[in-house]
């Protein structure tokens, strides 16, 4: 019998979409407590958008890596890093992974272009501005000349693209450009997108270091970047803090989003401390990561609602 290849969901790594929906939903949400209302295509067309950038930047990510050499000597891949080692598998995908990869991206485009129809002009340079940095991200993350993430530039793309970018991109699409409470909210889905990247580069860093992928924990070792992602972490803390203080109205359901960094926290902090050069734990710790980030994102999306309702 001929053995069955990886689905789509697997190619593109689909659990990992949450990162991009949950930014953009909250900064939708955000939006229409600002404004009164919502533009249902703006949200929508943002949506398709985001998702296909991330898709070609999850497709791209594993077919860079696995050209460069990085994920052909990566013996530490999980469900949390590593990549979907889909090429490593079936490398006879290739032409197919660029195929994903490149639809997504005009997809993309498509419905920036179809944006254009439901927001201001004014605002028209900064949807495509963000567009095509977002476009030049998704592919030059690992891709070469440039190779963002060898050259410990990935961090940075990855704060902006799943924090400030997109949050921006659904203030956009809402006809909302630069206003105090989008500001506040941008880093906040970022820092938490990066502390996944943080444990996974120190659970990969043999490897990336083999394949030349600079990226923190390669540069910095592994007792430096557990303290930068409890950092990180603090960040997030302090950024709702923030929110809760500082908008308008009742804003103590925005602080439901802290339930998981009360339960969690001081355990993977203490643990991603201890066990920072123990791949198996530190497992352990990005399981542990992924959950807070995704359990944050929803009560921080539940948290708005109940925020625009009241």
């Amino acid at each position: 019998m001929k053995e069955k290849g990886p689905s789509l969901m697997q190619m593109i790594r689909a659990p990992f979409l949450s990162s991009i929906i949950a930014p953009l939903t909250a900064g939708t949400l955000l939006c229409v407590k600002i404004n009164g209302s919502i533009s249902i295509p703006g949200f929508i067309l943002v949506l398709i958008t985001g998702i296909g950038l991330h898709v070609a930047t999850n497709v791209y990510n594993d077919i860079y890596d696995t050209v460069q050499g990085t994920d052909k000597v990566n013996v530490q891949r999980n469900e949390f890093s590593g990549g979907s080692g889909v090429l490593q598998e079936y490398p006879l995908l290739m032409g197919k992974m660029y195929s994903v990869a490149r639809i997504s991206l005009v997809i993309a485009l498509l419905s920036t272009a179809g944006l254009m129809f439901f927001i201001d002009k004014s605002l028209w340079i900064y949807l495509w501005g963000l567009y095509l940095v977002s476009a030049f991200f998704s592919k030059y993350y690992t891709a070469a000349p440039f190779k963002l993430a060898y050259r410990g530039m990935g961090e940075v793309s990855i704060l902006l693209s799943f924090g400030p970018m997109a949050i921006f991109m659904a203030a956009i699409s809402q006809n909302i450009s630069f206003n105090d409470q989008v500001f506040m909210l941008m880093p906040l889905s970022g820092l938490s997108t990066l502390s996944i990247l943080l444990v996974g580069q120190m659970i990969d860093i043999d490897a990336d270091r083999e394949g030349g992928k600079h990226g923190i924990a390669s540069r910095l070792g592994t007792v430096l970047t557990s303290y930068l992602y409890i950092f990180t972490q603090l960040g997030i803390i302090g950024g709702v803090l923030c929110l809760y203080l500082f908008f308008p109205g009742n804003t103590w359901p925005l602080l439901l989003s802290l339930i998981p960094y009360a339960i969690f926290f001081l355990a993977v902090g203490m643990a991603i401390v201890k066990y920072h050069n123990n791949m198996e734990e530190l497992k352990q710790v990005a399981k542990k990561t992924v959950q807070i980030h995704m359990l944050f994102s929803l009560l921080l999306i539940a948290g708005l609602i109940i925020y625009l309702i009241i």
